[in-house]
């Protein structure tokens, strides 16, 4: 009997998942051991619809992209809080090195969930200029969240 880490999910594993998932429905494909998921969601019922893609290569750090709406535009001017990029915004979702995200995780039950609550709490932060959302914040942002 081994004890530590789960066995990590292939790439196909983690699409079955997804295809599975009523939250993440959507459609994706794998290609060279890199899986792309593009679905959309809303963070409430009076939310806007926003579109996402979540492009995960095998064994490595799924990365949530918002490709529609524009948050850039509808932050009017204000750099978006807690993302690794802001063009296009990629969603800071866990921290890394941390344990709470790896890869024998299913991206269908915490990265799907942990981006739709991510939009929650930007349209929160729209409306009062205050990110409710938590997360380590430096003072500096250098490719961090």
């Amino acid at each position: 009997m081994r004890f530590g880490r789960c066995r990590p999910l292939t790439a196909v594993q983690q699409l079955v998942g997804l295809q599975h998932n009523p939250i993440s429905a959507g459609q994706g494909r794998v290609r060279l051991g890199q899986l792309l998921w593009d679905f959309e969601t809303r963070p409430t019922p009076l939310s806007r619809v926003y579109t996402l893609q979540i492009v995960y290569p095998q064994g490595r750090t799924p990365r949530v992209v918002v490709r529609e709406p524009d948050l850039v535009a509808l932050a009017g001017g204000r750099r978006l809080p807690h993302v690794y990029e802001q063009k296009p915004p990629h969603l800071c979702l866990y921290l890394p090195g941390t344990g709470e995200w790896d890869n024998s995780m299913r991206i269908s039950v915490t990265i799907v969930p942990w981006a739709i609550l991510w939009l929650f709490y930007f349209e929160e932060w729209l409306e009062s200029d205050d990110w409710k959302g938590g997360g380590i914040h430096p003072k500096v942002h250098v490719n961090g969240c």
